[in-house]
């Protein structure tokens, strides 16, 4: 878990943790639950602490088979760029002028400092907020904490009304908080279109003297096809 390690193993020794683990081993031998156990941190690993400059705040992983990957918004490239990211790109054409990478893979954003958290870790396959409510909005709340604790500036990115609660954990002296409706077609029209979260984010960092996010994403690299050689003619 790279450095944040060293802020969160407290957490691996209180009660809920241990509740929150035996259901979850449960879970995994009854039923399919997403995202695979190895990439269930990808956003703590891929986004040290001390890299973190930005947060955006999902909520629960996608439940449908190989999307969630561990970071918010996120799919692997190769899976259908699913509908609320589908109109996060959208947004941030309309923002910076950003085309549509033709996948859905936010790696390279998480590598650039941008902490892309959901509030709950897991679900069930098919069944959305099957985890909720279970111990991991516990720890990802202590991971906002942790966040709020650095003193360098931290821009908050917080989409949706459950998103928006976590306001309250941030520090508004130091740290910027953009807000506004989630980015999901039942949504986006009550005030995420035209929000403008990429270059406000940008500004703020500026402001505070940090690099900017380059929120391009570099097109899908296309798999390599081997060619066929034709042997020269025998002697």
């Amino acid at each position: 878990m790279t450095d944040w390690n060293h802020f969160l193993r407290q957490e691996f020794d209180k009660p809920y943790w241990a509740e929150l683990q035996a259901f979850l081993q449960h879970e995994r031998a009854s039923a399919t639950v997403f995202p695979p156990p190895e990439q269930v941190f990808s956003a703590l690993h891929l986004t040290p602490f001390a890299h973190t400059k930005v947060l955006i705040l999902g909520q629960d992983p996608y439940h449908g088979p190989g999307q969630a990957h561990g970071l918010c918004f996120s799919v692997t490239e190769g899976v259908a760029v699913p509908p609320s990211l589908a109109n996060i790109y959208r947004e941030l054409e309309s923002d910076l002028g950003i085309t549509h990478p033709g996948h859905g893979n936010l790696e390279a954003w998480a590598r650039q400092g941008v902490l892309l958290l959901n509030t709950v870790l897991t679900v069930r396959a098919h069944a959305a907020a099957s985890h909720a409510g279970r111990g991991w909005e516990t720890f990802t709340d202590e991971v906002i904490r942790t966040v709020n604790s650095k003193t360098d500036r931290v821009v908050f990115i917080l989409w949706g009304a459950s998103a928006r609660k976590k306001k309250d954990l941030i520090d508004l002296s130091r740290h910027v908080v953009i807000e506004s409706a989630h980015p999901s077609p039942l949504s986006a029209r009550n005030g995420f279109f035209g929000s403008k979260p990429f270059s406000r984010a940008n500004a703020a960092l500026v402001e505070a003297g940090l690099n900017p996010v380059d929120w391009a994403l570099a097109p899908p690299v296309a798999p390599t096809v081997a060619q066929h050689v034709t042997p020269p003619d025998s002697a």
